[in-house]
């Protein structure tokens, strides 16, 4: 099939590009994006849509990158494409946020892509935002998913670059490298090759030089086999992310800066489900992904229902842990903020001449009426007592009425069993929870190291 028509299909089947819409092309020069700018040009007039490029001079490789901005400026110019040229330098970027060059660049070139089409949007009232188009294409997948199995990605990792996400549109995701060089050959259209391309140090390019060809000589159809497995794994990624959002919308609730989960939400889940709640969870909860990997999350899927207190680390400053009967992700506690105190657990039948205690931190609870054992937090909106008589109280009403001071009330730990209020640990208990002449067995909570 020609390789025009593959890419309309694409366009056509992902939806990529709406009639009366405007595109941002990203262009270094190369062969893909040299391609990509020609064939969108061509389907602009017959699609109607809008069409501009932008090309990044990252200032890194010299009279080689400045060969770069002229031929990408005689490309647009030869095709009447309008042109911004943004030069940006890539090497101070990544020394002052100590990352690669190769991912400064990503990070500086998606950035001015995005402000492009902000302002496009915003310029012309655009029914739908305008979409960036890079040039990736089916090889960049396969080996996009070889990386990451080799870096022991999980299923997102594995399941390569999609044909669109997040305003990102790649049109030429259909078609392989071999197929985009013929079809320029063929026209006698010409491009620049980026001498870094021939690199093998880059972990990237060995594999597209060297480990990629190798497969295919065993099969001719190995890329396109990569690419197919990879959708596959992103339809079960996908149906994963959904499964994990079920399972914590509902039951997560916000602790300060933590999220946090009772463990019995999770603990009977299969692993895998686990490490996607945690991912939801840390998504939720603020925390950077691109750096968070298959490790991290199985590391703190494993920490579910363990021991109190064990926690682990992940990128920007955000961790793990187990509290006491809750899984919490977050930011650390800093220096001054509140953490909950420990309690101490025991449960036993109410025998005859046992006296309930007076000590304002330990209490006895009817646990005969309790679904399991409940935990310990900060208050959160919906949370209620049960009064005398069967009527409910919210808990923020009880505190204005206890003239709780109101810089106090987020630092008082409450033992409830989901928004219903066990004990306000220091102040009162629940009606419904007290013992009774019916009680048989006896829940005991008591703060550790409390006083009376």
């Amino acid at each position: 099939m020609d390789l025009e028509r593959k890419v309309a299909e694409t366009i056509e089947r992902e939806h990529m590009i709406e009639r009366g819409g405007h595109v941002v092309a990203a262009i270094s020069g190369g062969a893909d994006s040299a391609c990509l700018l020609r064939v969108l040009g061509g389907l602009s007039a017959s699609r109607n849509f809008t069409l501009e490029a932008l090309h990044v001079h990252h200032g890194l490789r010299g009279q080689e990158a400045d060969r770069d901005e002229a031929f990408v400026r005689e490309l647009c110019g030869e095709l009447g494409v309008p042109l911004t040229v943004r030069h940006e330098r890539v090497r101070e970027y990544a020394a002052d946020h100590r990352i690669s060059e190769e991912e400064a660049g990503r990070v500086l070139r998606y950035r001015d892509l995005r402000e492009i089409a902000a302002a496009r949007s915003g310029e012309r009232g655009l029914s739908a935002p305008a979409v960036i188009a890079t040039a990736h294409h089916r090889d960049d997948s396969a080996e996009t998913i070889l990386y990451n199995l080799f870096r022991g990605s999980g299923l997102k990792g594995l399941g390569g670059i999609r044909p669109a996400s997040e305003g990102i549109i790649r049109p030429l995701i259909g078609v392989s490298r071999r197929e985009i060089e013929a079809w320029m050959s063929g026209h006698g259209y010409g491009w620049c090759e980026d001498s870094t391309n021939r690199e093998t140090v880059y972990a990237r390019n060995r594999i597209r030089r060297e480990i990629l060809p190798r497969a295919e000589e065993i099969n001719g159809g190995a890329a396109a086999n990569i690419v197919r497995a990879g959708g596959f794994l992103a339809q079960a990624d996908e149906y994963l992310e959904r499964q994990a959002d079920a399972v914590c919308r509902g039951h997560w609730f916000r602790e300060g800066e933590a999220l946090g989960i009772p463990a019995w939400t999770l603990a009977g889940e299969p692993e895998i489900l686990k490490t996607y709640a945690v991912r939801r969870m840390l998504r939720e909860a603020g925390c950077p992904l691109r750096d968070v990997g298959a490790v991290h999350l199985e590391a703190a899927a494993a920490l579910i229902g363990g021991a109190v207190g064990k926690e682990i680390d992940f990128p920007g400053g955000f961790k793990a842990w187990n509290g006491y009967e809750a899984f919490f992700v977050g930011r650390k506690i800093r220096s001054g903020e509140t953490a909950l105190p420990r309690l101490k657990y025991s449960v036993f039948s109410l025998e005859k001449g046992m006296e309930i205690p007076k000590n304002q931190y330990t209490k006895w609870f009817d646990y005969d009426k309790m679904k399991g054992v409940p935990f310990l937090r900060f208050r959160r909106t919906g949370d209620y007592f049960t009064l005398p008589g069967g009527g409910r109280k919210s808990l923020k009403a009880y505190m204005i009425d206890e003239k709780i001071p109101r810089e106090d009330r987020d630092r008082i730990p409450v033992l409830a069993e989901g928004s219903h209020v066990v004990w306000l640990v220091g102040y009162r208990i629940s009606e419904y929870y007290k013992v009774t002449a019916q009680t048989k067995q006896i829940l005991e909570a008591a703060v550790d190291g409390g006083e009376s």
